[in-house]
């Protein structure tokens, strides 16, 4: 099992950065890819960023050049750096992980760190 916890969420004006940190602990070993996601109140949950093992990285086009997504993967952590925060980012924010291990795959997920970005 892995167990994932989200931090970092706040209220910060237009224009302004946040941090999101999601630290893993468990089966840490197992995590390969690791995600962050968010859902704002009536819509689905969708992909903001992911990042596989070796490093790449890729983002979903709404936060292309303002978010950034890293790992250090000797703290089993994962970071979302976002700057420029706009008011349609407003969202609850989730970290996931996948895990391939002992023949079993699986994607956990934290419980969500809110973010609001004031119109």
């Amino acid at each position: 099992q892995v167990h994932l916890v989200e931090s970092g969420g706040g209220v910060v004006q237009a224009g302004g950065s946040l941090t999101l940190t999601c630290a893993a602990s468990g089966d840490t070993v197992c995590i390969s890819d690791m995600a962050w996601y968010r859902q704002a109140p009536g819509k689905q949950r969708e992909l903001v960023a992911s990042i596989i093992k070796s490093g790449h990285r890729s983002y979903t086009d709404s936060v292309k050049g303002r978010f950034t997504i890293s790992r250090d993967d000797d703290i089993h952590t994962v970071y979302l750096q976002m700057n420029s925060l706009k008011p349609e980012d407003t969202a609850a924010y989730y970290c996931s992980a996948d895990t391939d291990c002992h023949n079993f795959e699986h994607t956990w997920w934290g419980q969500g760190t809110q973010v609001t970005v004031p119109g």
